[in-house]
């Protein structure tokens, strides 16, 4: 008897429908029809099966601060920088643990069961990575969490910079951040990209940048972290987050630069949420869009994911832990509207986000693998794209962690003497 069969499920990438069966928290058997009974079951009634989604830049010690002590009124990067400053002073452990806690559930409930935060470490306490390692104990249940050794502030702007990332190695993160652009200067910038891959290298943890987040195109630090890549040979180990000045490089420069990237393998994950409000807000008009070359990065063969990066904090006022609403948002912002280009962005959340993490063993809807995926309320990709829908089913290794019910509308209209009562689901066109 199997532990858990989910009946007529449409599997990402297949045409028909099959029975997932489960056993001892791993798919044990993929068939057409399974007649062998199973202590529970479910009927996901030809809707779309995928594995989970995956949050590959999250920001979880700044969740829910939004307003705290102030709101960025500018809507800017740089004020949203010294709005958090100004509140990390009288932030304490415990509201870093309890609003991390609280984002994370979101996150589960909307089928993320890997996450990666980014933690600010510049900090002489260090408050808010200890809070996060607690974390990371307490939700290894329902999620998988890496941590980002961050410096907000730059490493080189501070006489410790280096030391709190020592330290940060030392109490167990799980990869090297850092901010080039927001250091001193460029020779600093560099220094701070070379430091983290060194450190990397030394201690076998990955690594991921907050690399050119600024509409100023002089700002190239891609092409350093690229180079630290190669030499480092941390191909599928390294990812530049945001790179947002790429979409304001001269095309010549980026077209090259594009070449140089797949060469090194190094990811780039773009994060709509945040760069759609944050870049190019002295623009005046016409306003560059604030994202970096998802298309054409795509085209080149750089792997490129998608992440939340803020839920209701200086930088972003609003989010919910979404990555289906979050590849909504590119679609629009990025013009990834074609049909063909639905899977695209489903790689995004899930398969390209797992090879950014280095998830390099057990991920996806395969026999032997543990038994981790979600049933959506849609029928496809475009569909689940269109409707942002509920996460019926989410199962983890075989064990059900979130499920829920989705919503009807009830609609009543007179027409002549006849009144109409009809509901209005939205999820059958």
């Amino acid at each position: 008897m199997f532990d858990l069969i989910v009946r007529n499920a449409k599997i990402r990438g297949s045409q028909t429908t099959a029975d997932i069966c489960i056993s001892g928290g791993c798919i044990a058997e993929l068939t057409e029809h399974a007649s062998s009974p199973a202590a529970e079951e479910i009927d996901a009634d030809g809707k779309l099966v995928c594995p989970p989604f995956i949050d590959p830049h999250l920001h979880l010690d700044a969740v829910m601060s939004v307003g705290k002590p102030r709101y960025n009124e500018s809507g800017s990067h740089l004020e949203g920088i010294t709005v958090w400053d100004e509140y990390k002073k009288t932030l304490t452990e415990e509201e870093i643990r309890s609003n991390a806690l609280r984002a994370v559930l979101w996150e589960a409930a909307n089928g993320v069961q890997w996450i990666r935060t980014h933690v600010d470490v510049t900090d002489p306490d260090l408050k808010t990575l200890k809070a996060l390692l607690r974390v990371r104990e307490e939700v290894e249940d329902l999620v998988d969490i890496q941590i980002v050794a961050f410096p907000q502030d730059g490493v080189y702007t501070s006489p410790h910079g280096e030391d709190l990332m020592r330290e940060s190695v030392r109490l167990g993160i799980d990869a090297l951040g850092g901010i080039p652009h927001c250091e001193y200067t460029r020779e600093d910038g560099i220094r701070d990209v070379e430091f983290a891959f060194m450190l990397a290298d030394k201690y076998d943890l990955l690594v991921d940048i907050h690399c050119d987040e600024t509409g100023d195109d002089q700002s190239r630090f891609i092409e350093t972290m690229a180079g630290c890549t190669i030499r480092y040979a941390m191909e599928g180990r390294a990812a530049a987050s945001h790179a947002t000045a790429m979409h304001n490089y001269n095309n010549d420069y980026a077209a090259k630069l594009m070449g140089v990237l797949k060469k090194a393998g190094l990811a780039v994950i773009t994060n709509p949420f945040d760069n759609s409000v944050l870049q190019n807000r002295f623009d005046g008009y016409p306003r560059r869009r604030g994202h970096t070359r998802v298309d054409e990065l795509t085209e080149a063969g750089v792997t490129v994911a998608i992440g939340h990066d803020s839920i209701m904090d200086p930088w972003y006022p609003l989010g919910k832990g979404s990555m289906l609403m979050a590849a909504n948002l590119l679609l629009h912002t990025a013009h990834l509207s074609g049909k063909s280009q639905a899977p695209l962005l489903f790689d995004m959340i899930t398969v390209n986000s797992a090879k950014v993490m280095n998830i390099t063993e057990g991920y996806g809807i395969e026999k032997g693998n543990p038994a981790s995926f979600l049933i959506l309320d849609a029928k496809s990709e475009l569909q689940a794209l269109r409707l942002l829908p509920e996460v019926l089913y989410s199962i983890r290794r075989g064990r059900i962690i979130s499920r829920a019910e989705p919503a009807e509308h009830r609609i009543s209209r007179e027409v002549g003497e006849l009144e109409i009562d009809f509901t209005v689901p939205g999820r059958d066109v």
